[in-house]
């Protein structure tokens, strides 16, 4: 899958040492090669003093307020409630703009997300997608398509430059880590590291097919790199995927919180994000751990894009404008993801600390690799040719 970011989210790297600290960190002084962090953070969250949530400039909602009005509907796809606390940011959405949304398939992966759109192009099937989020690689293809128009929100300045399109087609929203979520009640020994997966007797669920699904494609990246592997080669990966299928500890179902509290599959590869949702939303005797990898440690950037045929344009404008507001990044964080502009909100003093407080503390998080989207690129065309080959 061709990819047009051609420098490494290095700028993305700098956000989660910002996410202990109240201090920007700066940017890096290379963007030649993808980085792991290499600078210390404290493991405390730091108090921080909230100041009035900013909103985008008036001038430009105003201006797209009457016309996102008049189409009264937004239709998005492929966002579950429980997805980076989508359920309260749609409701908070609609009820302050007064715009119907319309849900398409929340389950749905990237590459759905794209042929969504595709199909928009080609028959112009309704109902259709206005906006998608997705991962980095399919935005850019979206991109290489011509299946998104452009558009800069009004907090474009305080989105790092390496984690957007220069051109506004698509920006980067948040990121996750990979890590292992762990039902405790079944499982004995938590596993630290890729090496105890294959020494448990437990069952091990991805995300859907890494075919499909970028949070599945991410964890056999993650495995990849803590078995030989690098940020260009991911075969190691599949071979680790495939040991552990000749096992018979890969599970065939679709990992998720349920199928961690159920049993089905009690470890479950997931970002971090979802697994401490699901770690918070435990009741009774269960009790979800979640786990950062020694080895492999690997972040994912999702991206923003509005469809180049979109059938509400300026509700998707609006959408985008609410999303990138301090309003709307908050919100994300709210759900236990690391949303693009934290740098800016930090340095500005604006998130809660009990907000910080939910986050994993760990300085795992310094070793986090983010590879650029030619790698991701090469690596998504790797699994989609050969994942049938290692995992049947």
């Amino acid at each position: 899958m061709k990819a047009h970011l051609k420098v490494p989210c290095l700028a993305i790297a700098a956000l989660v040492v910002a996410c202990q600290s109240t201090t920007p960190a700066p940017p890096p002084t290379s963007a030649s090669t993808p980085t792991s962090l290499a600078t210390s953070t404290p493991q405390s969250s730091p108090t921080l003093a909230p100041t009035p949530i900013a909103s985008p400039t008036p001038s430009q909602i105003d201006l797209l307020l009457p016309a996102a009005k008049a189409e009264g509907e937004l239709t998005v796809i492929a966002l579950p409630h429980d997805w980076l606390n989508y359920g309260e940011i749609i409701s908070t959405f609609s009820k302050k703009y007064g715009i119907v949304v319309n849900e398409l398939d929340p389950g749905a992966g990237s590459a759905e997300e794209l042929k969504a759109l595709r199909r928009a192009k080609i028959a112009g099937d309704s109902p259709a997608p206005d906006v998608i989020d997705v991962g980095l690689a399919f935005a850019a293809q979206a991109k290489a398509e011509k299946l998104l128009q452009a558009y800069k929100v009004s907090t474009w300045d305080t989105i790092p430059d390496a984690a957007k399109d220069p051109e506004g087609h698509w920006y980067g929203d948040y990121y996750g880590i990979m890590t292992f979520e762990v039902n405790t009640q079944i499982v004995s020994t938590v596993p630290k590291d890729w090496p105890d997966l294959l020494n448990s007797n437990d069952k091990v669920g991805l995300a859907g097919s890494p075919a499909v699904s970028y949070q599945a494609l991410m964890a056999v990246y993650s495995a990849s790199l803590a078995n030989g592997g690098s940020l260009s080669d991911i075969e190691p990966g599949l071979r680790y995927f495939q040991r552990l299928n000749r096992m018979d500890k890969l599970s065939d179902a679709i990992a998720d919180g349920q199928t961690v509290a159920s049993g089905e599959t009690p470890i479950a590869i997931r970002w971090d994000f979802l697994a401490l949702s699901d770690r918070y939303a435990q009741v009774g005797d269960r009790e979800i751990v979640v786990v950062i990898p020694k080895t492999g440690i690997i972040g994912g950037l999702y991206a923003q894009g509005i469809s180049a045929y979109a059938p509400h344009p300026n509700a998707a404008k609006l959408w985008m404008e609410f999303l990138y507001s301090d309003e709307g990044q908050l919100l994300w964080l709210k759900g236990l993801g690391h949303p693009i502009r934290f740098a800016d909100l930090s340095g500005r003093g604006v998130i809660p600390e009990d907000a910080l407080g939910r986050l994993l503390q760990s300085d795992l998080y310094l070793e986090v690799n983010f590879p650029t989207g030619e790698q991701i690129g090469a690596a998504d065309k790797s699994v989609v040719d050969n994942w049938a080959l290692y995992v049947p």
